[in-house]
Order: structure tokens, then C-alpha cells, then sequence
């Protein structure tokens, strides 16, 4: 299994799981084998000959490697026929009240939620065969998400962290990286499973309640979290994304539910 972007908190969980799953892992830095070059990444593949691909590849606000370089890695899949699993998010959509299934047509409303779409665009045209998991928030237990990193900072002492605000109307289905992670394990032999694939926590949760969760987890006070609304904020972002995991759990792929995830 040659997987991209393995060193980030995602790729922290997967390694140890595709690992008992009898998988050997070869995960390339950024600096030895840069996605933003194609002939870089198509080499690589092609030289590796791995059985799967994994793309976890991500750079904030660095559109050539979340849109150039899942291209690239199509490419060197689709080149060498092997299995690719192209980690995507649930904000590819714009937000409603209905929960999305995966035949839904993705509108973005932020300029990441764009660069994802277009990279799943850029995988399915370059490697059809692949499957595209969508998942949402992510957190973890073993090792801390950014976003649990983020609560533990606004409940420090100092004033520039408590400034710091979670929405009570921006509705997400969080879900445990291990569980994504063995999801993506499963997928990987699974190439009869193609495009995209809802894999989410059960519950529509709010982004304050998230936190709360977290704090608590933490073993700290979350009613001193500072909570707003997006309008209050003077955002303009997508207020409830909720995945549609049916498919998923058709195909024996689940994701536990929060209390579950944080239960100690």
C-alpha cells in the first residue's frame, strides 16, 4: 500500500491498521516524492507497482497539491492498475436540511470545498476505478485531531485563545480517524466498490456541541467555551452537511457514534 500525505493525523491512524491487515505500507514524504509534480508521482507509482494507492495529500490553501497532485496520483494508479482509495470531505456540498447521499450533486460554498471537488473530478476522470471517501470532522483518542488541539486552545488561560468561537448552527457528522482508517483498509481490497462513498459518524452534531465534547473529554470546563452562530460571526459558511452513510453500511463500513468515540 503506497500511501500520500501518511505523515498527517489521518495517516497516523491508518498505518497501524493496514499494517495488521498484512499491508505493507510505504508512505513517501512531501520532500521525496512531491505530488505536485506529475512526472515525479507517475514515476514513483509506476516503479513501486504497489497493489493500492491511498491519497491522503493536503496542503491548506495550496490548490496544486489537493487538485494537481490527486490528479498526478490518479494517473500513476489508473498507469500501473492498482487500487485507489482518494480521501475527499462532506463540504464538496453547500449545506441543507436533508442529508446528502452520494448520487447528490456536489456545490460547494468555500474555496476548499471547491479545490476537494475538483479533485474528485480530477481522480474519477483520471483513474474511474477509484473510490472517493468522503468523511466529515475528524477526532481521535490515541493521537489529537487539529480540531481537539483547537478546544484545548480556547480553554487556555491566556486572552488571545479564549477569543476563539465554536457555532451552535453549523451541523457536521464528526467521525473517529480509526474507524475512516479502517475503512479506507477495507476499501483497498475492494475494487468492485467505485466513486464516492459517505463513510461519517451517525450524529449531526453542532460545532459548539463538538467542542464541548472534546472539552470534556479533556477533562476540562466546556461551558467556558465562547459559542456564536455563523451569522452572528459575519461567516458565510455551510450550516448542516450530514452524509448520507447508507451505502457504507450496506458494505459492513461504520463509523461509532461520538459518545462512543470519547467514552474512556
Amino acid at each position: 500500500m503506497l500511501v500520500f500525505g501518511g505523515s498527517g493525523f489521518l495517516g497516523r491512524h491508518l498505518d497501524p491498521l493496514a499494517a495488521a491487515a498484512r499491508w505493507d505500507i510505504v508512505a513517501p514524504s512531501s520532500e521525496s516524492v512531491d505530488v505536485r509534480r506529475r512526472s515525479t508521482v507517475v514515476h514513483a507509482i509506476t516503479d513501486w507497482k504497489p497493489h493500492a494507492v491511498v491519497n491522503l495529500a493536503y496542503r491548506k490553501g495550496d490548490r496544486p497539491t489537493t487538485v494537481d497532485g490527486a490528479r498526478h496520483i490518479a494517473e500513476g494508479a489508473e498507469a500501473c492498475g492498482a487500487r485507489l482509495v482518494h480521501l475527499s470531505t462532506d463540504v464538496v456540498f453547500g449545506g441543507r436540511a436533508a442529508p446528502y447521499h452520494e448520487q447528490d450533486r456536489p456545490d460547494p460554498a468555500t474555496e476548499y470545498g471547491r479545490q476537494k471537488r475538483d479533485a474528485e473530478r480530477a481522480v474519477i476522470e483520471s483513474c474511474p476505478g477509484a473510490v472517493v471517501l468522503r468523511t466529515s470532522l475528524l477526532y481521535g483518542t490515541g493521537h489529537m485531531a487539529p480540531l481537539q488541539h483547537d478546544v484545548r486552545l480556547a480553554l487556555a488561560t491566556g486572552p488571545e485563545h479564549r477569543s476563539m468561537t465554536f457555532f451552535t448552527d453549523e451541523y457536521r457528522c464528526p467521525a473517529h480517524a480509526a474507524d475512516v482508517a479502517a475503512a479506507i483498509t477495507e476499501l483497498a481490497r475492494r475494487p468492485d466498490v467505485t466513486g464516492p462513498l459517505h463513510v461519517a459518524g451517525p450524529d449531526a452534531v453542532s460545532r459548539a456541541d463538538f467542542a464541548r465534547a472534546i472539552a470534556s473529554w479533556l477533562g476540562l470546563d466546556p461551558t467556558r467555551l465562547t459559542t456564536s452562530t455563523i451569522g452572528e460571526a459575519g461567516m458565510s459558511r455551510p450550516a448542516r452537511v450530514v452524509l448520507d452513510t447508507t451505502a457504507a453500511t450496506a458494505l459492513g463500513i461504520t463509523c461509532r457514534p461520538l459518545a462512543e468515540g470519547l467514552a474512556r
